[in-house]
């Protein structure tokens, strides 16, 4: 006597269901695409001109003042010649091998996706701390955006605004956004309540309470959710020269497509390069704001 076949196969959808399914789906978001495809073109076009506009500065200003104002950012957020000399170094060989330009593109690109993240996921993750309710319901779609497989974002973007900048920046933000909202959500909740309960006493509204209490103690979280985001990034801008994104991702997709082994390897070290000076100047500056909060608690 033989077993019934439902134990072995999982019983799946009718393919001819599913077909149809997959069909609506796909029709449904092509007829949007087409309805408004061209005004939400027209609503990122302030985007792309603030994008081409800060590449211009990048790849316009001469190579040693790049270098010299980096070089100074590196010292104010660190005070450490170790790191300014690192990041000196970094640059120079990047412009001596031959990938300024596009490493000047990638990081025009990656400082607007950090701005732009910043903007849209501080006020995120303070509304958050605000109510376990917004937690219980933005979490789970933070969740589905760090695990979706990152060519995923590729597909709707490119259906919706074709192959450019916007796209892959719009990809690029939204592969890299949860770090800085759960970051800020778990700063702000983690602020004493003790010192909550000070501000109240000495009168303190709610914005004198966030903007004077809450969000510089929470600093270091934030820093942390930066340092977090612009990672993300850089791993997603790689992946974003697929859809027409300028930089360093470009070179590597080359050198992988037409097996290219030393254009791969320099143009990946430059992206290591770019990883770590973002990665230790922000570390450095989450590391001050955490020196300082403890020497005003003593």
């Amino acid at each position: 006597m033989s077993e019934p076949s439902w134990l072995f196969q999982f019983p799946e959808m009718n393919k001819e269901s599913l077909r149809a399914l997959k069909k609506a789906f796909d029709v449904g978001y092509r007829d949007f695409s087409r309805a408004y495809g061209e005004s939400i073109e027209t609503f990122f076009e302030p985007l792309l001109t603030f994008l081409v506009w800060f590449e211009d500065v990048f790849t316009a200003s001469p190579w040693w003042l790049v270098i010299a104002a980096l070089a100074a950012l590196a010292w104010f957020v660190s005070r450490n010649w170790k790191l300014v000399a690192g990041v000196t170094l970094a640059f120079l060989a990047i412009g001596y091998f031959g990938m300024w330009e596009d490493t000047m593109s990638t990081m025009a690109m990656i400082t607007v996706c950090t701005i732009l993240s910043i903007v849209i996921g501080l006020p995120v993750g303070i509304l958050m701390a605000r109510s376990d309710r917004l937690q219980a319901i933005i979490t789970p779609a933070l969740d589905v955006m760090q695990t979706m497989p990152s060519f995923v974002y590729l597909i709707p973007v490119v259906m919706l605004l074709g192959i450019g900048r916007v796209p892959g920046l719009l990809a690029v933000v939204i592969y890299a956004i949860p770090p800085i909202i759960r970051l800020t959500n778990l700063g702000i909740r983690l602020v004493d309540r003790e010192v909550l309960e000070a501000a109240d006493s000495f009168g303190a509204d709610y914005w004198q309470r966030l903007f004077g209490v809450q969000i510089p103690l929470a600093l270091p979280n934030i820093m942390a959710g930066i340092n977090q985001t612009i990672m993300m990034a850089l791993a997603m801008v790689v992946i974003a020269s697929m859809i027409g994104v300028k930089g360093l991702g470009q070179p590597v997709l080359k050198a992988v497509t037409n097996q290219y082994f030393a254009l791969g390897l320099f143009n990946g070290l430059a992206i290591v390069a770019l990883a770590i000076v973002f990665d230790r100047m922000t570390q450095a500056y989450g590391q001050r704001l955490q020196s300082h909060r403890q020497i005003s608690n003593e």
